[in-house]
């Protein structure tokens, strides 16, 4: 990548209560940039930059309602920070395809790729189109097809294959008007937050990694993005992850 720094001046963090979400915004604002902080309890990290408000990711209508009271001065960096590995009620992603569930298959689907598509749906149109301007979406290494070499984790792998794929469709639909936006997926690494706790234990030293540091790691390849990289799926270096 180059040493374009493109900073911005207004975000949008969808998930603004979540580990890596509420990061993002500590470390937006503390640079200076306006942040809306969505979540379901529209709470977000408070600060005299952040501007929080409500959506549930699985109700379509609070996500445009959202969306509608950003339109008149829009945001230039959009990320969905949210995601789902074990759900709500404890199911842990599947060793074996006998342990497939169709509900909790279509749940995981729910909130890691419908969820991020109505998003996009709703904010990509009201994006500026005289400048650059980023969505960016949180996914995961372990959504590669072209990277499984393990296999298992079916409903958590499939759900963040179909968001790549999403961020792909959406970079090509967005180029018609919007030659300057870039729509990206990234895999933050392994971040100590509830969705990894499950796991960490047997993670090799060093291999974990703060909120913060994620948080620094994610919106710094975020800066350096150009509209080349739409549509493509980038780890926290900057190094893009084969589809």
């Amino acid at each position: 990548m180059d040493t374009r720094t493109d900073w911005p001046v207004k975000a949008a963090i969808f998930g603004a209560t979540g580990g890596i979400g509420a990061a993002l915004c500590r470390v937006l604002v503390d640079r200076g940039t306006i942040v809306h902080g969505g979540s379901r309890s529209g709470e977000a990290p408070r600060h005299q930059f952040v501007r929080p408000f409500s959506f549930d990711l699985l109700d379509e209508e609070s996500i445009a309602a959202a969306v509608r009271d950003m339109a008149g001065d829009p945001p230039d960096l959009v990320i969905v920070a949210t995601g789902v590995l074990t759900l709500p009620d404890g199911t842990e992603p599947e060793k074996g395809m006998r342990a497939i569930d169709p509900e909790a298959m279509a749940q995981a689907f729910r909130i890691n790729a419908i969820g991020p598509a109505l998003v996009a749906k709703h904010m990509l149109p009201i994006l500026p189109r005289d400048r650059r301007s980023v969505l960016a979406a949180l996914s995961a290494r372990v959504g590669s097809i072209g990277d499984n070499r393990l296999g298992g984790w079916h409903s958590y792998r499939s759900s963040k294959a179909a968001l790549n794929m999403l961020v792909r469709n959406f970079s090509i639909e967005m180029k018609r008007t919007h030659d300057q936006a870039i729509i990206a997926a990234l895999h933050p690494g392994t971040v100590d937050t509830p969705l990894s706790k499950p796991f960490q234990a047997s993670l090799p030293k060093g291999q974990l990694t703060t909120r913060r540091e994620a948080a620094c790691n994610l919106l710094d390849v975020v800066r350096h993005l150009r509209p080349e990289d739409s549509g493509k799926l980038f780890d926290w270096r900057g190094q893009e992850i084969v589809p």
